[in-house]
């Protein structure tokens, strides 16, 4: 096991070239926010959209476009209902799934929908539903795609795989990822007061930095969100998983020493200005 440090971020963020437009930075897809949980999927927005990703879609419940656009106005919508979904489904670099989505029927055709069309050019980044949804049903787990990334917290890893959270430990958290993820090339960031990270190749490694003014509803919708923007721009790596994790913390340490309470809105607010300060060191 190793630590993440703070090289991490001048080693993935970089300073962006004159010659380049929104295009370069990725193309990503939200997908998420019934018509009770539309603020989850809006903080993935907007920490996939001030951590730098280049075009933002949101696919959600009709009810949720006003308050996604009078919020960030720079993202797309698309109706989740819409025919059309499918096709733009395969032309993302990167999808985040899960915050908000539910796990009826409806959400249950949107995953079975999802894992059938995605492909290995791509990065799927699977959160909070989609993850009780593979645990209901296994066959949801996608097996052409090129990296997927699962970002649970310790009750959500439980339920996808039966390991009662005193007993989740490394060794134990290596075996489930391999069993539940077979062949794929899989990140698990398993989310808690120190995050863990565990990939496909038996790579640990701990997240040192955070605080428990973080410990708030919406915090693992923003870094769903930043891993996304990160993967979509920086490309589907574990650095880039890696940096959006340390960044995520980073950021809730310095709210919290003025804060007693860290916001996950704040978060998403002070990133573009921690990745200047990264970018102009690297």
């Amino acid at each position: 096991m190793s630590e993440i440090t703070e090289k991490i971020l001048t080693k993935v963020i970089k300073k962006r070239p004159s010659n380049s437009h929104k295009g370069n930075y990725g193309r990503i897809l939200l997908i998420g926010g019934n018509e009770n949980y539309g603020g989850a999927i809006i903080m993935v927005a907007e920490a996939a959209l001030n951590s730098g990703a280049g075009l933002i879609s949101v696919a959600t419940h009709a009810v949720n476009l006003n308050a996604l656009h009078a919020r960030d106005p720079e993202v797309m919508f698309i109706d989740w209902r819409d025919r059309n979904l499918l096709n733009l489904i395969t032309k993302m670099d990167v999808i985040v799934c899960g915050p908000g989505l539910g796990t009826n029927s409806f959400a249950h055709q949107m995953m079975f929908t999802l894992c059938q069309n995605v492909s290995p050019s791509q990065t799927l980044v699977l959160d909070a539903n989609a993850l009780d949804l593979i645990g209901q049903d296994p066959k949801l787990i996608p097996t052409n795609v090129g990296l997927i990334v699962i970002t649970p917290h310790q009750m959500e890893w439980q339920r996808l795989n039966q390991i009662r959270i005193p007993y989740q430990t490394d060794s134990a958290n290596l075996s489930a990822l391999k069993k539940i993820f077979p062949i794929q090339n899989v990140i698990l960031v398993l989310k808690s007061n120190h995050t863990h990270i565990y990939t496909s190749k038996e790579e640990i490694l701990v997240n040192p930095v955070g605080n428990p003014g973080m410990a708030t509803g919406g915090m693992g919708d923003t870094l769903a969100g930043i891993i996304g923007g990160f993967t979509a721009q920086f490309g589907g790596k574990l650095d880039s998983v890696l940096a959006a994790v340390y960044l995520h913390s980073l950021a809730g340490d310095k709210i919290a020493k003025m804060d007693y309470v860290v916001r996950p809105t704040k978060i998403s607010a002070i990133l573009p200005q921690l990745m200047k300060q990264y970018a102009d060191k690297g």
